[in-house]
């Protein structure tokens, strides 16, 4: 059956969003090569992969009230482009990707021209801002939820939901690994004796700039107290990596660390353990078997305003999923003297006791035949040509209850 073409309206603003939707994008061309086309907004991985990006708005990634205000009239300019690409061309359907902030206008202009809303990795609405399900009932169609509580959250609240797994174990199982750059790391660390540890400073660029200085302070204090560690630092960009490279001083002559840049999976999967700044890369380290300490540093505003949303008791997915501290974590704003010291004492407590990571190692290890079932790029690329019309509904969905011993995070009232 020849089906006719189709447009799709992307609007991804984060870097890991651009990659799962370039992921999904070509799942969608491989089961559709000649019935859709893709536009929008997005980064320099969904324009590798077929969409044309009207623009590149993952530059635009910013969090907290703080670093938005600045930037409120590009957004609404940006916003506007696709205001008017609805008007002219209209899309058969939009898909938006994380960045509620945004994507709450783009989803309210879509749905003004009668144009089918869809959400894929949606806001975490269940965790923080439950109150916006509202939005997400009065503008979006159908969610595409990547945990299964999520999904069962969003049912709740009388929204149509599918849910597919999350893109990042599909990430992590696709990913060829740069065998020569891990022989190499290996034959190194045994060379001299050296303990590699993981620094992942995170994507966006102020996170990078609130975050790294804390973890450099630890570095120094934990080389003193473990000659043998090498600290590899794995950077998103060439510009965080040059940012991260120009914060070290001459007392770090004796520092071991490297820099890489689109390298983290390699130095993920080399490392004894990691510190790393929250978010979705925590899937990867979980997936990997990596122990982590994680910290996230922010504005004053953002922490406080954080502290009255948010309704579960972590920051990070893997101790969601585990219902226990796995990582060790802490959120912060302010002097830096306490998450340095945070630092120190987690990352010394790994580093003091194989039995520790060990046991994070079975945990890990539990938490990945739980959760970390593949295919979801696929699932989320069937589920899309469903609802477009293209392939007939109502086969081969994940249903949560499949996903053994899978339950919600305790949020609160």
């Amino acid at each position: 059956m020849i089906h006719p073409e189709k447009t799709l309206f992307f609007s991804i603003g984060e870097p890991s969003g651009d990659q799962h939707v370039a992921r999904l994008l070509r799942s969608l061309h491989s089961a559709s090569p000649s019935t859709l086309h893709f536009r929008g907004f997005g980064g320099p991985e969904m324009r590798a992969a077929g969409c044309k990006l009207d623009y590149e708005l993952t530059q635009m990634a910013v969090m907290g009230i703080v670093e938005v205000l600045p930037k409120l009239r590009q957004f609404f300019a940006i916003a506007d482009l696709a205001s008017a690409a609805f008007e002219e061309t209209p899309p058969d359907a939009v898909l938006l990707a994380d960045f509620p902030g945004f994507n709450w206008h783009i989803a309210k202009r879509a749905k003004k021209q009668g144009i089918p809303v869809f959400y894929y990795l949606p806001p975490q609405l269940w965790a923080w801002g439950g109150w916006r399900v509202r939005k997400m009932a009065r503008w979006v169609d159908h969610v595409l939820a990547v945990l299964p509580w999520e999904h069962q959250w969003y049912c709740d609240h009388g929204i149509r939901s599918t849910y597919v797994g999350h893109p990042f174990f599909d990430a992590t199982a696709d990913h060829e690994l740069d065998q020569r750059l891990l022989d190499q790391l290996q034959r190194d660390a045994e060379a001299g004796s050296e303990r590699l540890i993981a620094i992942l400073p995170g994507s966006r660029s102020h996170e990078v700039e609130r975050n790294f200085p804390a973890m450099l302070a630890a570095m120094r204090a934990l080389s003193r107290k473990f000659p043998r560690l090498r600290f590899l630092v794995a950077a998103f960009r060439s510009q965080h990596c040059l940012w991260c490279r120009n914060q070290l001083s001459a007392e770090d002559a004796s520092l071991r660390i490297d820099f890489f840049v689109g390298k983290t999976s390699e130095v993920i999967a080399s490392a004894e353990c990691a510190m790393m700044v929250s978010g979705s890369v925590s899937l990867e380290l979980l997936a990997r078997g990596t122990p982590a300490v994680v910290l996230y540093r922010t504005s004053r505003s953002t922490y406080w305003a954080a502290r009255g949303l948010v309704r579960v008791p972590s920051m990070t997915l893997p101790n969601l999923m585990a219902q226990k501290t796995v990582f060790p974590e802490m959120a912060s704003c302010g002097s830096p003297r306490r998450t340095i010291e945070f630092l120190i004492d987690s990352m010394t407590t790994f580093l003091r006791d194989p039995e520790t990571l060990a046991a994070c190692r079975r945990e890990l290890q539990e938490l990945r035949l739980r959760y970390g079932q593949g295919g979801a790029s696929q699932r989320a690329a069937s589920t899309i040509l469903k609802l477009l019309g293209i392939l007939p509904a109502g086969d081969q969905d994940l249903e949560p209850e499949r996903v053994i011993g899978a339950v919600a995070p305790r949020i609160a009232a």
